[in-house]
């Protein structure tokens, strides 16, 4: 499993993986963007920029990379790095399917992406990851599975991505929404050929969204990767000006900043495999990365576990986040 060579990493550092949903395209639903990235934003900007996170990322130790097919260039953008760092032939990279870029790398696009989970989706975006990623691709996710998508159910999808996991890619899937949980439990569920299909799951943790918790330790248990988007919230935790008073004061105890002390939080989890960093500038990497530093004590710890929110607000007040 490509995942056993993150366990060979052996650094504490190798629990935090690089998304590159934030600077794979020019607009996303991240606070604080307007001062994050390169003015203009565009695709020749947006490709240095990734360059430049990849690059701090490997230095310090990070070795599992995140993409999408709907993340714009990230695919591409990461292509092109691992070309030209022949070096870097232990970094795990993993990738999605199910939703089409749609913005025309425009930040006031009506719709910047269509999600579609069907048979000719999953055929037409693999060939395109294939074109882009070829054999360095590790881990092929379904994208954004809610409780009600057909990705669960449908046999013949489960067919070809056995099919893509007999070629020696880890069939996995991400989750969003407030039926977190029903979905990868759901998910575990799914055999073909008697063997279960699923071998990851990628869901939205951190101190404001803790619903999905019991559901991926079920899935750890399961022997399933487990790792952790959105561990800041979409930028609610990352910043002073935006995080709630307690992440403050703890960050403030810890010497650290905001950021590093949610994303500790969810490395405290036992559970998680990786947790990932959705960095838009090599400072934020920086102190994204320090997590992998901190201890959090029982009392930090329950004050933090008291500012989980209910799902449905959480998520209703996600959904009204701007693409900027």
């Amino acid at each position: 499993m490509a995942f056993a060579r993150l366990a060979e990493a052996a650094t504490p550092t190798a629990r935090i993986g690089l998304g590159l949903a934030a600077v794979g395209r020019p607009g996303y639903i991240n606070l604080g963007r307007g001062r994050d990235l390169p003015a203009g934003r565009t695709v020749d900007a947006m490709r240095e920029r990734a360059h430049e996170l990849l690059d701090s990322a490997y230095e310090r130790g990070v070795r599992y990379v995140d993409v999408a097919r709907s993340y714009g260039r990230s695919e591409e953008f990461l292509a092109d790095w691992l070309r030209r760092r022949p070096d870097t032939r232990d970094v795990v990279v993993g990738s999605k399917w199910g939703y089409t870029y749609t913005a025309d790398w425009r930040t006031d696009a009506e719709v910047h992406e269509v999600k579609d989970h069907g048979v000719a989706t999953y055929d037409q975006q693999l060939a395109e990851t294939r074109r882009l990623l070829g054999k360095r691709l590790d881990l092929y996710q379904v994208h954004s599975v809610t409780p009600d998508s057909p990705a669960l159910t449908d046999r013949a999808l489960h067919d070809r991505l056995a099919r893509l996991a007999g070629e020696g890619v880890t069939i996995g899937l991400s989750t969003s929404g407030p039926g977190q949980g029903d979905a990868i439990r759901a998910a575990l569920d799914v055999t073909v050929g008697g063997e279960p299909l699923f071998r990851s799951v990628q869901a939205t943790y951190n101190v404001l969204e803790t619903s999905a918790g019991q559901a991926l330790a079920e899935a750890h248990q399961a022997g399933l990767a487990v790792i952790v988007k959105e561990a800041m919230a979409n930028g609610r935790l990352a910043t002073a000006a935006e995080a709630p008073p307690e992440v403050t004061a703890i960050a403030e105890a810890t010497g650290t900043a905001c950021d590093t002390v949610a994303l500790a939080a969810v490395l405290h989890e036992p559970w998680a495999t990786v947790v990932l960093s959705g960095a838009a500038t090599v400072g934020q990497l920086a102190s994204n990365i320090a997590a992998a530093h901190v201890e959090l004590d029982e009392r930090q710890l329950a004050r933090l576990a008291g500012l989980a929110e209910d799902p449905g607000a959480y998520w209703r007040h996600r959904s009204s986040l701007p693409w900027a």
